[in-house]
């Protein structure tokens, strides 16, 4: 004789097999911070991008698998991707329209306050989410210990695909695609980890005059000299935080 399964047991089932459904992503991004995570996704762009990536950077006298830095503006709403050549200089690669930023000018200082982050991070290869619902994305660390000294909030601060944002930056699946196999190559061919640095816009003195009675201005001040080393030496500056102040120092 069949038995019947318990109303209790099949909800507790269902519950536990709609969790597993929702938290894999989350599972890719944690990850070993040495492990870049994959998926049929991710290998897809990879392959289907790769190639031309490696022409064009061959062209620019760079290759794939070069440590990649990442520069984003909120006006214009861009993202950039440097490479290194072989010297260790950075040059600029690519630059792709950022088609969806939440928010206004002006760092994220709550979580649910609708604003995206301003200020420096780092992507290790785990913060890859490769089952991402946006297509593909990254996480940015967000709140790194500067914005935890502060006692900002929030979480999964993202650049991802789809071009929907609440909080994040937001790319087309094409941009992201192209950026996730730079920076896969990059991982691979052994950096550690990937610099993101998030500008309200470019920092020159005639946009830093042009803001100066905005609220964030002061703040805006301290991120200025990372700006201004790296178009200086084109090489990504060394960050630090003490008592909730950037600390840079130009690379040598």
């Amino acid at each position: 004789m069949k038995q019947r399964v318990p109303a209790k047991i099949k909800f507790l089932a269902f519950v536990l097999a709609a969790l597993a459904f929702l938290c894999l992503p989350a599972l890719f991004a944690f990850a070993g911070a040495d492990e870049l995570p994959r998926t049929a996704r991710s290998d897809a762009a990879y392959a289907q991008n790769a190639p031309s990536l490696r022409d064009a950077l061959r062209a620019d006298g760079l290759e794939l698998g070069q440590p990649v830095y990442l520069r984003v503006t909120k006006q214009p709403a861009e993202l950039t991707a440097y490479v290194a050549a072989a010297d260790g200089a950075y040059h600029a690669f690519r630059t792709w329209p950022v088609c969806r930023v939440s928010g206004e000018l002006g760092p994220k200082t709550r979580e649910g306050d609708g604003q995206a982050p301003e200020g420096f991070y780092t992507v290790t290869p785990a913060a890859m989410n490769p089952a991402s619902r946006y297509h593909l994305s990254f996480n940015l660390g967000f709140p790194n210990a500067h914005d935890r000294a502060l006692g900002h909030t929030g979480s999964y601060l993202m650049v991802h695909g789809a071009c929907v944002s609440v909080g994040c930056f937001a790319m087309t699946d094409a941009g992201i695609a192209e950026i996730w196999t730079l920076m896969q190559a990059a991982f691979e061919g052994g950096q550690a980890a990937v610099p993101v640095h998030i500008f309200p816009f470019p920092m020159t003195q005639a946009n830093l005059q042009r803001h100066a009675g905005d609220a964030p201005a002061a703040f805006w001040q301290s991120l200025a000299p990372a700006w201004e080393a790296f178009e200086t030496t084109a090489r990504v500056p060394m960050i630090s935080s003490q008592r909730g102040v950037y600390m840079v120092r130009a690379a040598q």
